[in-house]
C-alpha cells in the first residue's frame, strides 16, 4: 500500500529515478556527506571547546549563499575568534555570507537557543541532516531533483510551507522505499544531479 502510494507521486517517481542513476561512487559520497560534516563539526567543537550541535549550529547559520569548502573555513574562524576574544570578536570576522547570518552565529555561540536562532526552513533542515535527524534539506537542487527538471536556482520558485512539506514527504516516502535515510538519499541524488547535468 506504501509503495503504491510513493509511486502515484510524480515527485517520488523522479527523486527514485534519479537515485536508480547513481553509480557507487555517487552513493558512497552521498550516503557519507552528512555524517562527515558532523565529524568535521565535532573536531571544530574539540578544538575550541564547544559541542558538537554548537559548531552544526554555527555551520547551519553561516551556510546561504556560501559554498560548502568556505561555510567551513567561515565556521572553523569564528568559532577561534569567539574562543579568544568573546563576541565581539567573533563579530568582526569576514565570513562569505549574510551579515545577519554572521550575527545568527554568534548567537548560537553566546547560548542561544539553535533552531529558534536559526529561524529558516532550509537552515533547520541542513542543521537536522548534519546531526543525523530523519530530515531533509529542501534547496533550490533538491527542488530540481524532485520536479525533474535542471532549474536554475532563478528559475525555482519560491518554496513555501505547504510546497516545501509536500517535497518533503515525497523524499521520505522515496526513501522509506530505497530503504535509507531521507537526508542520505537527498545527498545521493545532488551528488548524481551533479553528475548528469554537469554542475559544478
Amino acid at each position: 500500500m506504501q509503495t503504491t502510494i510513493i509511486l502515484q507521486s510524480k515527485g517520488s517517481r523522479n527523486i527514485i529515478g534519479t537515485y536508480f542513476l547513481s553509480n557507487e561512487t555517487e552513493k558512497h559520497q552521498g550516503f557519507n556527506w552528512y555524517s562527515q560534516a558532523k565529524q568535521i563539526a565535532a573536531r571544530i567543537a574539540n578544538n575550541y571547546g564547544l559541542t558538537t550541535d554548537t559548531v552544526v549550529g554555527v555551520i547551519a547559520a553561516l551556510s546561504p549563499n556560501n559554498k560548502w569548502e568556505r561555510n567551513l573555513i567561515d565556521a572553523e574562524n569564528i568559532c577561534r575568534l569567539y574562543s579568544v576574544g568573546g563576541p565581539a570578536s567573533a563579530a568582526d570576522c569576514k565570513v562569505c555570507t549574510y551579515k545577519a547570518n554572521l550575527r545568527k552565529a554568534v548567537q548560537i555561540l553566546m547560548g542561544e537557543d539553535i533552531v529558534e536562532t536559526l529561524s529558516g526552513p532550509k537552515v533547520i533542515e541542513f542543521y537536522n541532516c548534519i546531526l543525523g535527524r530523519p530530515d531533509v534539506c529542501i534547496d533550490g537542487h533538491a527542488y530540481s531533483v524532485w520536479f525533474g527538471d535542471r532549474l536554475t536556482m532563478k528559475e525555482v520558485p519560491s518554496i513555501g510551507k505547504k510546497l516545501r512539506e509536500t517535497i518533503k514527504q515525497d523524499y521520505i516516502g522515496a526513501a522509506e522505499y530505497i530503504n535509507i535515510q531521507p537526508f542520505e538519499l537527498q545527498a545521493i541524488t545532488w551528488c548524481t544531479w551533479r553528475r548528469i547535468h554537469e554542475i559544478g
